[in-house]
């Protein structure tokens, strides 16, 4: 545990670190802004005028050595993750301090696990990929639906989005991805990750009021099937999205999210639904709110807090549901960020 507040942000001027500084402000801790565009930290640091700002470079060790002197946590927001989280989890371990990331890639992911687990657990560091609205929100409801069961059937997840405007980061990232996967899809069936070229199915999925029944894309497989699949017993992992969502996700023409209220935060909404299986039982839980962007930030932040204050569930490269009491997490976001319910 630890008095010291400071907390290194890298990519901080992208549109997800913004959200994280200024989340980090609202709750009075002290963000260090850091990432390679000086003059962009430069105009994030005329909002708040008292913040340190740090220019680094992930092709630069020592810059990412001093970006995160001082430091008692480091959160990293920028993008493509195949390209960042290695060096600053690198610079994370020089200078011992715990890292967390919203990395939506499932390669990136499935590389901070494969690459620094050992590492990290040796080190005594808490490495937590993936903490946000994919891969840590999803992680974190199966975990407490699972709640007392030890394995389940299959854990479906289905993301209710009422549209998605994706930012320049989303696209990046998204290339990248398709780049390193050739094209292919990931399924995580019979208890393991497997590559498909034929085309996603369709499907419906009736969501909780308002959504109700909505054609959906099937096997839309995000970064909660890595981080469920980590710790989770189950063979299958199901993933359906909002036929909608994904029809503004491929148009190539599509505009960047636009704010709506004084937070920054888009007009859009999501609900997100998980439901777990076993032996014909079924428990669900469902998570909703506005901005699966905005929503990232009280999420990663929230886990800042717990790492540095030591509540966390051992060391190493640790999912969300692994390192934090699930139900616990989910509410102490509150209403202002997320309204939970149990179908």
């Amino acid at each position: 545990m630890t008095s010291n507040r400071t907390v290194a942000v890298f990519g901080a001027y992208g549109h997800t670190g913004r959200f994280v500084v200024s989340e980090l402000v609202r709750r009075g801790l002290r963000p260090v802004v850091s990432g390679r565009d000086a003059s962009k930290l430069d105009a994030v640091g005329a909002a708040y005028p008292d913040l340190d700002i740090r220019p680094a470079s992930v092709d630069d060790p020592d810059s990412l050595d001093r970006a995160l002197a001082g430091a008692s946590v480091v959160i990293n927001c920028a993008g493509p993750f195949a390209r960042t989280s290695g060096p600053v989890i690198d610079a994370a371990l020089r200078a011992r301090i715990p890292y967390l990331d919203v990395a939506a890639e499932i390669e990136a992911n499935l590389d901070t696990f494969g690459q620094y687990a050992d590492r990290a657990r040796d080190a005594g560091i808490v490495i937590v990929p993936a903490m946000a609205f994919f891969g840590g929100l999803g992680d974190l409801l199966a975990t407490a639906a699972m709640g007392d069961w030890t394995a389940a059937d299959e854990i479906c997840i289905a993301y209710g989005l009422s549209s998605w405007r994706p930012t320049h980061g989303t696209r990046i990232t998204g290339q990248v991805s398709k780049q390193r996967r050739d094209g292919r899809r990931i399924v995580f069936t019979k208890g393991q990750m497997v590559f498909r070229t034929d085309a996603a199915p369709m499907d419906e999925w009736t969501f909780p009021a308002p959504l109700g029944r909505q054609p959906v894309i099937g096997e839309f497989t995000m970064a909660d099937t890595v981080t469920i699949a980590r710790h989770l017993r189950t063979p299958e992992i199901r993933s359906y999205m909002t036929a909608a969502a994904v029809k503004d996700l491929s148009d190539p023409n599509s505009s960047p999210p636009v704010a709506v209220d004084g937070s920054g935060r888009s007009s859009q909404t999501f609900l997100v639904e998980v439901v777990v299986r076993s032996g014909g039982n079924e428990r669900r839980l469902v998570a909703s709110g506005q901005d699966i962007y905005a929503i990232s930030a009280p999420l990663v932040v929230e886990a800042a807090t717990r790492v540095v204050s030591g509540l966390v569930h051992g060391t190493g490269v640790l999912t969300a549901g692994e390192a934090f009491d699930a139900r616990d997490f989910l509410e102490s976001l509150g209403q202002q960020h997320l309204s939970l319910q149990r179908p």
